[in-house]
């Protein structure tokens, strides 16, 4: 599945408290678990860590979508 990269990074960053940056990306259950762990803290601390790592190691095609195999 190919998704906008700058979509994903600012969702990531902006909401990734809540996994809605996985639900995006159709990673259900990851995204499931951010929204049970929400109030830890850790789920945002992961979607920022995610988050940077898309930005440096995900290349995007010439239309700024990258691929989530499963």
């Amino acid at each position: 599945m190919k998704i906008n990269k700058v979509i994903y990074v600012l969702l990531a960053f902006l909401l990734g408290w809540s996994g809605i940056h996985k639900f995006y990306s159709n990673q259900l259950a990851q995204g499931i678990v951010h929204l049970i762990f929400f109030w830890t803290g850790i789920p945002y601390i992961i979607a920022i860590i995610n988050g940077i790592i898309t930005i440096f190691f995900k290349k995007a095609d010439e239309n700024g979508m990258i691929s989530f195999e499963k």
